[in-house]
């Protein structure tokens, strides 16, 4: 298991925060009106399928990388994220050819859930409609994913796993 470099932000800790907190906010009222009205899948659908699309859109950053420049993807993708140390506290589990694991012992969005006072249910459905946005950045920039997400009793952390994706048709 390797460390992960400390980046380092122009941006105050609060002010990053206190940005988290407004994005988990809005994920929070989001899905809450939709359950009101078409249930708790249909809320974990549309608000997964939403987040999706934003990754996707940041994504396209890494394109060039794929399909399986893993210690690359590793290092930009961590080295984009602002205070990530402070923020996600990432340990990379696994890097080779095969895998890049990331797993993080912190998530801004999942603790301004918990500070809401939101259940632990709440949070955990959350938590996956809220990983899809890794899962439309790694997917759209051409590589393989599966989240390990957040639920009551995992000690706080989740996982992400980026595989190689296909090969680029010439």
């Amino acid at each position: 298991m390797s460390e992960v470099s400390r980046s380092s932000t122009m941006v105050p800790i609060e002010t990053l925060r206190a940005a988290f907190n407004a994005r988990a906010m809005a994920y929070a009222q989001v899905f809450d009106v939709i359950r009101e009205s078409d249930g708790v899948e249909r809320a974990v659908e549309v608000l997964g399928e939403a987040t999706r699309r934003m990754g996707a859109i940041a994504g396209v950053r890494y394109s060039d990388l794929a399909p399986g420049n893993l210690a690359e993807l590793k290092d930009r993708f961590l080295g984009d994220v602002p205070a990530v140390e402070e923020m996600f506290a990432p340990e990379i589990v696994q890097l080779d050819d095969e895998r890049l694991v990331i797993q993080f012992h912190r998530c801004p969005l999942r603790e301004a859930w918990q500070a809401m006072g939101r259940s632990e249910e709440d949070v955990e459905l959350l938590c996956k409609a809220g990983s899809m946005v890794d899962r439309g950045v790694f997917e759209a920039a051409g590589f393989g994913f599966e989240a390990e997400n957040w639920h009551p009793g995992c000690n706080d952390r989740c996982f992400l796993k980026i595989s190689p994706g296909a090969a680029k048709a010439a």
